[in-house]
């Protein structure tokens, strides 16, 4: 039996898995204000909480593929109308990505780095309000592959309302 080598006998070639590695997370920024405490009105009600999401993902400064992640949470609490309080994160990661190709890196930042980093800004966001006088508000967890695909039908329906200006028919 002859020695074959995969390119020999028709195999393909090993494929390199996509990698990433977490180098470093941290809070980007924070905010909680105790809106009912600074105006002395006591809440009579359970509030209504609301909580906001939003991404941003850039190249991070230095070499390699280094990428930093930032993702924001923003929970609004209201009481007979009135609000409670407000708080704001930017919880960040810088993210060594490795063996994805260029057109899935879009989608990797704002879908697989978000939820490895949702579990650390859920829990800040839990210690917070509870911090602030209030029961902790556990974030139900996100769904960051329906946010990215709603944001990208968002946009499309944006281009296609809007005129064309190129002059061309």
């Amino acid at each position: 039996m002859a020695d074959e080598t995969p390119q020999e006998n028709g195999a393909a070639e090993p494929q390199v898995q996509p990698s990433v590695k977490i180098r470093n997370q941290y809070v980007k920024d924070v905010s909680f204000e105790n809106i009912s405490a600074q105006k002395g009105t006591p809440v009579t009600s359970a509030p209504q909480v609301r909580v906001g999401v939003n991404l941003d993902a850039k190249k991070a400064a230095g070499e390699g593929d280094n990428y930093e992640v930032v993702l924001t949470l923003k929970v609004n609490a209201e009481a007979d109308g009135q609000p409670v309080f407000l708080m704001e994160l930017d919880y960040a990661g810088i993210f060594e990505i490795a063996n994805v190709p260029q057109q899935q890196l879009h989608p990797f930042l704002l879908i697989q780095c978000p939820t490895m980093l949702f579990p650390f800004a859920r829990r800040i966001v839990s210690d917070m309000t509870r911090d602030g006088g209030f029961p902790p508000v556990n974030v139900d967890p996100i769904d960051f592959m329906q946010l990215y695909r709603a944001e990208l039908q968002r946009r499309q329906q944006a281009q296609d309302a809007s005129p064309d200006t190129t002059g061309t028919a």
